[in-house]
């Protein structure tokens, strides 16, 4: 059986540079939407999203009863820090979903906005109006991520259990309690549910994927096989759908990697610290307390306590020096 579908790329003034496509099934579903670069400078996810749908143009034709359920949409996080490959223009797009800054985005006269406030306002709007649009009974939000460092898969649910379901679906290393450590991301907004339409929020289902080091080819890879495990666990595509090569990239990288781990300390960089990762950490590196792990203006900094390195920083801009989590057992 064909069916008819359509995958829109770059449609309307509103999506014009931010849209990466969209495609819609023949019968209702989730809409899953696919955020990629909110940091201008990891562009794997804005290739693996490309891919996801070209995947999905040619699926029809060497499955003739293949069937999409629902709608995917995949939308460009910053764009204007990605057009230049830098992580942000002002300020950090993922930590400035806090209701403060919502606030103050939408006093400020459009024309006004720069930077990171337009690229909020802009995004925000943007996934109003595909809500609007399509009106599905369940909103579904795909954070797309790379790291600094080496090793970096694994994927962050927030404290709801539709959420923690679906993190385990990806088939990486689950991170608990890292909302609990960051302020202000895009997922914090998700969790909330936040997203008004019609003055009513909406309830939203958010997890966010760190694919691996931002210049790895095989980030790409193992973004292609996050969304598509997200596609079938929200029901969009049955499991024996879609190339599944990816897929198998994706697990024999997490084989080895701790199934479960939950955050259990932060280093924040300040203003004026000169902070500086000591070479060579890779994600998920065990460390041991008082280990030397970085310096800043103050000295030495040692880790506080035994448990596995993330997202260890290797670049001039960031606000988070590392983290430390601790495997769970079962």
């Amino acid at each position: 059986m064909r069916i008819n579908c359509a995958i829109v790329y770059l449609c309307g003034a509103a999506h014009m540079k931010r849209l990466i496509g969209r495609y819609t099934g023949s019968r209702p579903g989730a809409l899953v939407i696919v955020i990629a670069a909110l940091h201008g400078n990891e562009p794997a996810g804005v290739l693996a999203v490309k891919e996801v749908f070209r995947l999905l143009a040619l699926e029809p034709q060497v499955n003739p009863d293949f069937v999409f359920s629902g709608r995917l949409v995949g939308l460009i996080g910053n764009t204007q820090a990605y057009q230049i490959g830098q992580r942000f223009i002002e300020q950090d797009l993922n930590r400035m979903w806090t209701p403060l800054h919502l606030r103050c985005m939408q006093q400020t006269p459009l024309a006004e906005r720069q930077a990171e406030w337009r690229e909020l306002g802009e995004l925000l709007a943007a996934v109003q109006e595909e809500v609007l649009q399509y009106k599905p009974k369940a909103l579904v939000v795909l954070d797309l991520h790379t790291t600094s460092a080496n090793g970096g898969v694994f994927c962050i649910p927030t404290d709801d259990k539709a959420s923690l379901r679906l993190a385990k679906e990806l088939h990486a290393p689950v991170v608990l309690g890292m909302l609990d450590g960051l302020q202000g991301t895009l997922l914090h907004h998700v969790a909330g549910n936040r997203f008004e339409i019609g003055g009513y929020p909406y309830y939203s289902v958010g997890v966010a994927f760190e694919a691996g080091q931002h210049e790895d080819p095989e980030s790409v890879s193992r973004a292609i096989a996050a969304v598509i495990h997200t596609l079938r666990a929200v029901g969009c595509v049955r499991a024996e759908d879609v190339d599944s090569r990816h897929e198998w990239l994706l697990r024999a990288f997490s084989a080895t990697l701790p199934k479960v781990t939950r955050l259990r300390h932060v280093h924040h960089i300040r203003p004026g610290d000169a902070f500086g990762m000591r070479p060579g950490y890779v994600n998920f590196q065990p460390v041991r307390r008082g280990e030397h792990l970085a310096d800043d203006a103050s000295g030495p900094i040692f880790a506080p306590e035994d448990g596995y390195i993330l997202m260890p920083l290797y670049q001039p801009i960031g606000s988070d020096g590392f983290f430390i989590v601790q495997e769970l057992k079962n």
